[in-house]
């Protein structure tokens, strides 16, 4: 993905509409609880700012659906950013393409910051309405896509903008690119690939996409247990998709013939009640018996697994082993997480839940990379076009 970024193209005294992925969770209070998405955007914000550039930015926040709801208002978020920013003046547009907006951004200085209200408080956004984009691009001289959690969108505000303005990539996803696109094109070897979550529907396509690229792929979560029931194993009441199950037999045929090492569980803990004070038993994989349900992986599957990630010297993961909410059924997550935080591999964590798990078990900083977009990193590492990152100029 040979794009221009921010350091490609002279901001001198220009404005720059820069989009950014503020959509943070609030509290009630309209407090922010997690702010790694402002953290992750302050690079390129600093660096146009030290280039002498007045910076505007726009975000949304949430599902409007649009219509203006005071609770996706990004006020507190302006509030956050100037306190980010000591001595630097960050205005609040109250609203994206109206009178606020415009006077906001006609006078924004170089060194100054407009942060434009939610832009899904218009229908227009989702639309990429060409009408919206251009006003949007009106009020800047050169675009900065550094919102990787939305690349994966058309949306007026990262790919219909780019029709209006030279466009090029922020920091944030500069990075993206270059650690899951490095790892898919030229990773250290062996490559090992850590599939989990719930459904083998939702990963088909990353699956077979990693089966052409790695040595290793370990499947976790609900979706073993469809592999389970296709090799003629009892599943229990456990999650399982009786629709996938040929593919799921195609899926363990590729591997075999691409001489991909793929693993599945060989013992599984599961519960006789969906919650975390249920009686907890070990069952070996394809035993489970029918009143009981599979939520994590067993001991052996977590020695297996761990041997694994040693060896590597590249992996991505992407979603849990097992429903790691309930702590007693946390078990095989943590242990991956942990032995990928004492790996000496490149290790790249492919944002949603395992992003959220990396974080809850305090191992985040030793990650190489934790993918800030969770839908987009996996339409990236399935080979699929990101609208974002295509509109954006090549080098």
């Amino acid at each position: 993905m040979n794009k221009k970024t921010v350091r490609d193209i002279d901001v001198n005294g220009k404005k720059v509409l820069v989009r950014v992925d503020f959509n943070v969770p609030l509290n009630e209070n309209k407090e922010i609880t997690d702010e790694t998405r402002i953290q992750a955007a302050l690079p390129t914000i600093k660096y146009l700012l030290e280039q002498n550039a007045a910076v505007i930015l726009c975000s949304h926040l949430g599902r409007p659906k649009g219509e203006f709801k005071t609770e996706f208002s990004l006020a507190p978020v302006a509030k956050r950013l100037a306190e980010l920013l000591p001595g630097v003046k960050v205005k609040f547009a109250e609203d994206v393409i109206g009178e606020s907006a415009k006077k906001a951004c006609k006078a924004v200085k170089p060194g100054q910051i407009v942060l434009l209200e939610n832009l899904r408080f218009h229908k227009e956004e989702e639309k990429n309405d060409p009408e919206f984009a251009k006003k949007l691009a009106s009020y800047a001289e050169v675009f900065v896509n550094d919102a990787f959690g939305t690349a994966h969108r058309a949306h007026a505000s990262t790919e219909g903008v780019t029709h209006y303005l030279p466009a090029v990539a922020g920091f944030l996803i500069g990075k993206e690119l270059d650690f899951i696109g490095g790892a898919l094109e030229n990773p250290k070897r062996p490559f090992l690939a850590i599939i989990g979550g719930a459904k083998v529907s939702d990963k088909i396509g990353v699956i077979n996409n990693l089966l052409d690229k790695v040595d290793v792929l370990l499947i976790g979560g609900g979706m073993a247990y469809t592999f389970h029931y296709a090799l003629g194993g009892r599943v229990g009441k456990s999650l399982l998709e009786k629709d996938k199950v040929d593919l799921a037999l195609q899926l363990m045929e590729k591997a075999k013939k691409n001489g991909v090492k793929m693993l599945i569980p060989v013992d599984n803990y599961a519960a006789d009640a969906f919650s975390n004070d249920a009686n907890r038993k070990l069952f070996k994989a394809g035993c489970i018996d029918d009143e009981w349900e599979a939520l994590d992986i067993g001991d052996e599957t977590i020695r297996l697994y761990t041997e694994e990630i040693k060896k590597a010297g590249t992996i991505i993961w992407n979603g849990p082993m097992g429903k790691f909410e309930f702590p007693r059924f946390a078990v095989g997550t943590n242990a991956v997480a942990k032995a990928l935080a004492e790996s000496d591999a490149v290790t790249i964590i492919g944002g949603g839940d395992s992003a959220a798990a990396v974080e809850q078990m305090g191992y985040a900083s030793r990650m190489s990379h934790i993918s800030t977009g969770g839908g987009a990193s996996l339409e990236f590492i399935e080979g699929k076009v990101l609208p974002g990152v295509a509109a954006l100029l090549d080098k």
